[in-house]
């Protein structure tokens, strides 16, 4: 099923904030506080059937039950709840707090993105709605015993691990990964010890999308831009004292293959404190190839190659002559090994080899030509994707793509266990590939309700089972109430330091806080 943006046919008006892999999008509902009620000819809006008699003969509510409180995970819940005046939903996460990737992705400098909790919040008001933090699904409980006190389970906690180089040195001290350093700076609590060695005045990120910008933005940005945004108090303090003075974005295929996006790359362009180093040669002929591609490439291309080949105005160029901090683009090099520092410990540099491109546009491959080219550099950031894992070794998991196998978001060989978002499909896509799948994942629950798939003759207890096993073992699951006092306290703190929230990133203090 799709959705369009002028009109979706779920009921929904958005705003979208496209942001190349990360998926995020205001959804504000027509009916107050997602209350479900049936259009005139008593069929489900957007659908696939009529749940007439669902509707008249159901007596029992369904208990359903959402993995994981990141964006796929509320629009799943969100349309279940939308679509089914019976329906109620319990979302279950591990970390105390909701949100996933709004909270812990994105770049403190863009606040705007994060109005999408709002929408999240009038989700989880909802009557039908429960949320339970601080509980780790395959460790906690096991997806077996949700499925025991659950109607239909949806999988929807996204990928929580990066891919790795697979090249020497990739373990020397002076190496992150780009999701561990967005984790630092955004207070992920796994990543609060991580301690990034910012002593070297040249940085490399490996990767070309959205996120390796955002680290390079994040490294180059003026204190007084980040003073301002909901960075980390360690993490500002350890970038005020950086030595990073010049950041190159490496890339293995040519400019035409970029995956980040014209607003961060404008971004990137007027950062105040810095000038671009794009080398004019990498455009060379360009010019006449981009007149065929869609518009959204050939703008971003045209951008690149107004920066590169045309003299700036008198006023960029005022600024970029007073620039202090530079960063830049190099195409077609392809990570061959970190080098050691003569300590064998550090990082120093990195060894790429020089490829050419086999074939064109997006499916242009990267060939090495047999050069080698050194760059030296005491900090290198790997942003070459994300990937999921599997939860527990009860749920099917393809390890090669990195996805729960699926049709429509029925799990594969399991009835009653469904997946939305990243590890449904992988950790690709703009904001309205992952809303039309987490709506088609709700979407496929509610059919196989009508079409008696999940049996609701079959009593279901829902959070009343969980929570005695997870009293029985010791956990204490925090309510969205709780998160909402973790959420005043941090805006108290932040508002003292003259910012939107000071994040507290130790589980430990948010626990505390709310007296768990």
């Amino acid at each position: 099923m799709t959705y369009s943006l002028n009109s979706l046919q779920c009921g929904e008006r958005e705003a979208l904030d496209c942001r190349g892999s990360e998926i995020f999008c205001w959804a504000f509902t027509q009916e107050e506080n997602l209350k479900w009620q049936p259009p005139p000819d008593n069929t489900v809006r957007g659908g696939r059937g009529s749940f007439s008699r669902l509707l008249s003969t159901a007596a029992l509510a369904p208990q359903i039950c959402v993995v994981g409180s990141g964006p796929a995970g509320f629009y799943t819940a969100q349309h279940l709840l939308k679509h089914h005046r019976l329906a109620r939903v319990d979302i279950y996460e591990k970390l105390p707090v909701p949100f996933g990737l709004v909270r812990f992705g994105v770049a403190p400098d863009h606040p705007e993105v994060k109005n999408v909790i709002n929408t999240f919040t009038q989700t989880a008001h909802s009557d039908r709605c429960a949320y339970y933090g601080n509980v780790t699904i395959g460790k906690d409980v096991m997806v077996k015993e949700l499925q025991r006190a659950y109607h239909a389970v949806v999988l929807s906690y996204g990928a929580e691990d990066n891919r790795i180089l697979g090249i020497p040195g990739e373990n020397l001290s002076g190496v992150y990964s780009a999701r561990a350093f967005v984790g630092w700076y955004n207070g992920l609590p796994e990543n609060r010890d991580l301690k990034p060695d910012l002593s070297s005045e040249t940085a490399v990120v490996l990767g070309q999308g959205n996120v390796a910008l955002d680290v390079a933005r994040v490294l180059l940005s003026p204190l007084d831009i980040l003073r301002k945004t909901d960075i980390t108090e360690g993490s500002l303090a350890a970038i005020a004292c950086s030595k990073v003075k010049r950041v190159w974005l490496v890339g293995r295929r040519g400019p035409l293959q970029v995956a980040f996006t014209i607003k961060e790359l404008r971004e990137m362009i007027n950062l105040p404190g810095t000038r671009p180093l794009l080398d004019p040669a990498d455009f060379t002929g360009l010019g006449d190839v981009i007149k065929d591609i869609p518009r959204p490439r050939k703008r971003l291309t045209e951008l690149m190659i107004k920066s590169a080949r045309e003299k700036p105005g008198e006023k960029e160029a005022a600024l970029w002559a007073s620039a202090t901090k530079e960063w830049g683009l190099k195409f077609q090099r392809s990570p061959l090994e970190v080098l050691p520092a003569t300590d064998g410990k550090q990082a120093r540099g990195i060894r790429m080899a020089v490829t050419r491109l086999e074939g064109s546009g997006e499916s242009a491959r990267a060939v090495p030509t047999g050069e080698v080219e050194e760059l030296e550099c005491g900090l290198i950031l790997s942003s070459i994707g994300y990937r999921s894992l599997p939860l527990d070794s009860s749920i099917p998991f393809d390890p090669k793509l990195g996805i729960i196998p699926n049709s429509l978001g029925r799990v594969q060989g399991a009835p009653g266990l469904y997946c939305s978002g990243w590890v449904k499909r992988g950790p690709t896509g703009v904001i309205i590939t992952t809303m039309n799948d987490s709506f088609d994942t709700a979407q496929s629950v509610l059919e196989d309700l009508q079409t008696g798939v999940l049996n609701l003759s079959n009593s279901k207890e829902g959070f009343k089972s969980v929570r005695s096993i997870l009293h029985s073992r010791g956990v204490h699951p925090v309510t969205f109430s709780d998160w909402e006092k973790i959420d005043a306290a941090e805006v108290a703190r932040g508002k003292l330091a003259g910012k939107p929230r000071e994040k507290i990133v130790d589980p430990q203090e948010m626990l505390q806080l709310i007296s768990h």
